[in-house]
């Protein structure tokens, strides 16, 4: 098959897999709002009618917890495996792009980012494999610092800031040599004094912001938002829960599904 050919049939196939996401998302939020809609009668004609765990009851830490129409599905929350952390080459030494599908406050949004697989190959092909397998569907960005530095921080499916996909890695890779980390720039968290900590966790500047080196170095940068960064910039401006400058952001924050090419 000619290369033009098999990047078509790539192209293709991801396309599907992502209307597929997509799909399952709405009819999620679909039977959340159908459920919600259901109890408020209920509650009416019975009088006070209470519905308890709605979600799996096997299960209820992944159980999204029902929305009012019009709001964010919730964040699924859990541990997650993702598996066995792929070589570098998988990132094909290119550029890749991913597309995340947010919402936040009810607004559904894009944020477009460039991978580049050439200045950090192992944090690309851990992020691009992460996305294909679907461990940041549904999850939330837990993070939002709005003093000194000004990122938001995603990828954790618990919700804690300490969750992992089951690996860490490093070296760190493509960290700027002035500390200097410009609005749009999305980079790997990891544990302060440890370049070999790195997992699933990441975050997006929105600001332009220095950020100091620790022994272990700065933070690895795998990449720049394209598109969608006034997205995240909203989120900022409603600030950190309880006007702290660093914390869980007022507005939630969901990922609701990540495509990559």
């Amino acid at each position: 098959m000619a290369a033009t050919k098999r990047e078509r049939e790539y192209a293709r196939k991801r396309q599907e897999k992502w209307e597929q996401r997509r799909a399952q998302a709405r009819a999620r939020r679909q039977r959340t709002f159908a459920i919600v809609a259901i109890v408020a009668v209920l509650a009416l004609v019975g009088g006070g009618l209470v519905v308890a765990n709605l979600g799996n009851a096997a299960d209820p830490a992944d159980s999204p917890t029902p929305q009012a129409a019009g709001d964010c599905p919730a964040a699924s929350t859990g541990a997650r495996s993702g598996g066995d952390l792929p070589d570098p080459s998988a990132a094909q030494d290119r550029t890749w792009t991913a597309t995340l599908a947010m919402c936040a406050g009810g607004v559904e949004s894009q944020v477009v980012l460039d991978l580049d697989g050439a200045a950090a190959p192992q944090a690309v092909a851990s992020f691009v494999a992460l996305a294909d397998q679907g461990y940041y569907d549904d999850t939330a960005c837990h993070r939002l610092t709005t003093s000194g530095i000004y990122v938001l921080q995603c990828g954790d499916p618990t919700g804690t800031g300490s969750g992992d996909p089951g690996y860490s890695y490093g070296p760190i890779e493509n960290a700027p040599d002035d500390d200097v980390y410009p609005a749009g720039t999305v980079a790997m968290a990891r544990r302060g004094d440890d370049g070999e900590s790195m997992g699933s966790q990441f975050f997006v500047v929105y600001q332009d912001s220095t950020i100091p080196s620790d022994t272990a170095g700065g933070y690895t940068v795998l990449g720049t938002v394209t598109s969608g960064l006034d997205a995240v910039q909203a989120v900022a401006d409603e600030g950190v829960e309880g006007g702290a400058g660093d914390g869980a952001p007022t507005t939630p924050v969901i990922i609701e599904g990540v495509e990559t090419q």
